[in-house]
């Protein structure tokens, strides 16, 4: 719907120079993407000023500034507290422009002056060698989002503002971006909104009609269906639509003036009567030409308002000079004379159009989170310790374990909400569930009298079973300065690979920058993981995000697998506490033996990477064997392993090793928690074989220690086979089971003759057991499920 209105907004001034200021927007928008001298056309445009290869998109950008400015007009009229976010992929010269004319560009870069030699920097760097990208990416202060992958933009909104009730988030959605599964879900994140606690996203669907070659869906659907559609997923649209500036900036002004009407009018009923019923919020669909006021026709070819205008809408170069008119006049079409004073500045009178401070949305502290990070109020992990009279002594669950040092931490970080936990709807199912002792999941829509955990404020967001969802609202909300975990299946984590691909880029580019604050840690929990899959089978076994995350920059990913509980809290305890990170923890929610006491976990898991001096029998001379563990079952298996080839082989000596912080096995060089060759070696030796039982795909190891001396690492670990099964036969089935373990060390120990002959006779005997049994019992063997560390090896007591 439109607003009505009877008295215009802007009077004749206002709106002249508002939409000065948006040509002032367009004309550096255009000059960063074609010039390289010359910026205020002072001379006669030639060939020599004009970039050498022209590299950027012009379609979604007018339309962006359109926005900005009136963006700008109702932060000064209503002191409201807003960033920007730019969905469309190629918005950059819009942001880059219109933070420039607010003052925070040359704020944050002071030899970006505001002058005539300031703007020909600006226009130069623009996707430049050794400049910056087309994106709104992080070198762009006032951006939280870069929209290189497109999706990702209302999540992040949505991320940005809970537990942030004076922040407005202004979102732009471009309609090609709006086809996106993530962003389609992503309407539906107004029902986690708690009017009273949270802030408001004012999301601005921007129909310029086309993608890069086709057109968009929504622009090509009936007004009464976009309508509906809007309706449906809980939105109130006001429609601005039109291509003459003069009426477009007047219905603009209005609609904009009543959808922060509209939000100050819910927040203030929901914080008056403390009753937060969802409202149907406010959001504007913008239906503007696509590459509004550029080049109409080139060369006899429509170019404003269809795709041609999407990159850049006409080529410049030796092969098209005549095109270096065409592109003066254009640019002189915004009249920069009337725009900039003789050194090159914006005109008084337009630059106190943009709001002061802080108030600028490039200057806005929430767009730069560490600005306003708080550290988190820990409790002491250790008071969650597992009770461990001897190693493997005992079994837990440790998820559990972990879920009660959450609700701590959910605890002491209430008031307000400095933490929250994401999922989808996956708390319960990996055994976090003691979170809900101390908060509820978030949830704005209708509530029945057989739900759990629901109300409108709480610290849980994973009532919507959506990946990407979860990771985009947590990411933004650790853009904005807060902290988070999220927890996922193993396998399904990797719908967000790509999520996570972007989210490390950005840490990688902040890192560079020193204006940008660290943040909190993107903290994964991957549980249910590939070898707890009894149930379910084959389609929820992957440990690949493994694979993926190590591909990231060193200085940004950290790996952990915890073997028990302690190790566990220790990690989890350290992860939350960290920096500019991006954190993986792979932990079981199944009860499996507990090895290491407290102090003895916080002692494994500084280090990272260990030999464990109560399972080795190699202290007093050089090992024959190593026998290598990293996760929770393989850390199992390798040490009924070793306690299979101590009890039959007595006198061969056995160094066991256990790894924690999967990135010790990479070289130094190439990581900051790798191993130098001279540490590895001592642990692994230099020629002895290892026998290396790993959580993922045995190709990971391999890659990791490709530079290492000792060629004799024998890995195992998923093989890609799976289905629904028990516990332990998914282990044989992908040769990770302790039999499969002691066979291979026996091939590795040609010295041990017939008896190493007669011990691989056993485990194939016991492999043969093992498959009748399951199948006439449907469980494991009662030597499996029943099996205890010690229970045939001695092994030295517990340091």
């Amino acid at each position: 719907m439109n607003a009505p209105f009877a008295v215009p907004t802007l009077d004749a001034e206002a709106l002249r120079k508002t939409n000065a200021y948006w040509r002032a927007a367009n004309y550096i928008s255009v000059g960063q993407l074609y010039l390289y001298a010359n910026p205020l056309l002072r001379e006669p445009l030639t060939l020599a000023h004009v970039k050498p290869l022209i590299v950027g998109h012009w379609g979604t950008v007018p339309g962006q500034n359109f926005i900005y400015v009136h963006l700008n007009r109702v932060i000064k009229a209503h002191d409201l507290n807003m960033i920007y976010i730019a969905g469309p992929g190629h918005g950059g010269a819009a942001l880059v422009g219109n933070t420039y004319l607010e003052g925070t560009w040359s704020e944050v870069y002071p030899a970006v002056t505001q002058d005539e030699a300031g703007l020909k920097t600006l226009f130069k760097q623009f996707s430049f060698p050794g400049g910056i990208s087309s994106h709104v990416a992080p070198t762009t202060p006032g951006s939280i989002h870069e929209g290189g992958e497109l999706g990702y933009s209302l999540s992040h909104a949505f991320g940005a503002v809970f537990d942030n009730p004076a922040l407005i988030v202004a979102c732009v959605i471009g309609d090609g971006e709006a086809e996106t599964g993530p962003l389609a879900t992503a309407w539906h994140s107004n029902k986690f909104l708690d009017p009273i606690t949270d802030g408001a996203v004012l999301p601005i669907l921007h129909l310029n009609g086309y993608k890069i070659s086709n057109p968009t869906v929504l622009a090509r659907v009936a007004r009464d269906e976009l309508e509906q559609f809007l309706n449906g997923c809980g939105w109130q649209p006001y429609f601005v639509e039109g291509d003459d500036p003069d009426a477009m900036h007047e219905l603009m002004a209005t609609v904009l003036d009543q959808a922060v009407a509209d939000i100050r009018r819910f927040q203030t009923a929901a914080r008056t009567t403390g009753v937060a019923t969802r409202p149907a919020w406010p959001m504007i669909v913008l239906r503007s030409p696509k590459g509004w006021t550029g080049p109409k026709v080139v060369d006899g070819l429509a170019i404003e308002g269809t795709f041609r205008s999407h990159q850049v809408p006409l080529v410049v170069d030796s092969e098209h000079s005549k095109h270096v008119a065409q592109l003066e006049s254009w640019m002189k079409s915004y009249r920069p004379d009337e725009l900039f004073d003789a050194d090159g500045r914006l005109l008084r009178e337009l630059a106190e159009l943009a709001p002061l401070g802080a108030r600028r949305m490039g200057a806005n502290p929430h767009a730069n989170g560490g600005l306003l990070l708080r550290d988190l109020a820990m409790p002491d992990f250790r008071a969650h310790a597992v009770h461990v009279p001897s190693p493997g002594a005992i079994d837990d669950q440790d998820t559990i374990v972990l879920g009660r040092f959450l609700r701590d931490v959910v605890a002491l970080n209430k008031a307000p909400h400095n933490f929250r936990v994401f999922g989808p709807d996956e708390t319960l199912s990996n055994l976090l569930g003691a979170v809900f002792e101390a908060t509820n999941r978030q949830w704005d829509a209708i509530v029945e009298d057989t739900d759990e955990f629901l109300e409108a404020s709480g610290g849980v967001l994973d009532s919507m079973l959506s990946e990407h969802q979860c990771e985009g609202w947590l990411e933004g909300y650790l853009l904005t300065g807060r902290h988070g975990l999220f927890n996922s299946y193993e396998a399904f984590v990797r719908i967000v690979d790509s999520m996570f691909s972007q989210h490390a880029k950005w840490l990688k580019v902040t890192k560079e920058l020193p204006w940008r604050r660290p943040i909190a840690s993107l903290n994964y929990l991957l549980a249910s993981h590939v070898w707890q899959q009894d149930h379910n089978g084959f389609t929820h076994q992957d440990p690949g995000f493994l694979d993926h995350v190590v591909n990231k920059k060193a200085d940004i990913v950290r790996v952990y697998l915890p073997p028990d509980a302690n190790c566990l809290l220790s990690v989890m305890d350290h992860c939350l506490r960290s920096r500019d990170y991006v954190n993986v923890v792979v932990a079981g929610k199944h009860a499996l033996p507990q090895w290491l006491t407290m102090d003895a976990a916080v002692a494994h898991c500084t280090q990272g990477i260990g030999i464990w001096q109560w399972a080795s029998n190699d202290q007093e001379g050089e090992p024959d064997l190593v026998m290598a563990s990293c996760g929770d079952t393989p850390t199992l298996e390798v040490l009924a392993a070793t306690s299979i080839l101590r009890d039959h082989l007595p006198d061969l000596k056995v160094r066991v090793i256990n790894v924690v912080d999967l990135m010790k096995l990479q070289s130094q060089s190439e990581h900051p928690h790798g191993l130098c060759d001279a540490d590895f070696d001592s642990l692994f030796t230099r020629d002895k074989p290892v026998i290396f039982g790993f959580h993922g795909y045995p190709s990971l190891v391999h890659r990791l220690i490709y530079r290492r001396t000792n060629r004799g690492l024998h890995v195992h670990g998923y093989r890609e086979e799976g289905t629904i099964t028990t516990a332990f036969d998914m282990r044989v089935q992908n040769q990770l089971d302790r039999f499969h373990l002691v066979q291979n060390a026996v091939d590795r120990l040609p010295h041990l003759g017939s008896q190493g002959d007669y011990l691989k006779q056993a485990m194939r005997d016991k492999l043969i057991a093992h498959k009748l049994y399951i199948d006439q019992h449907g469980q494991d063997l009662p030597e499996i499920r029943n099996w205890k560390w010690g229970d045939t090896a001695r092994p030295a007591p517990v340091n």
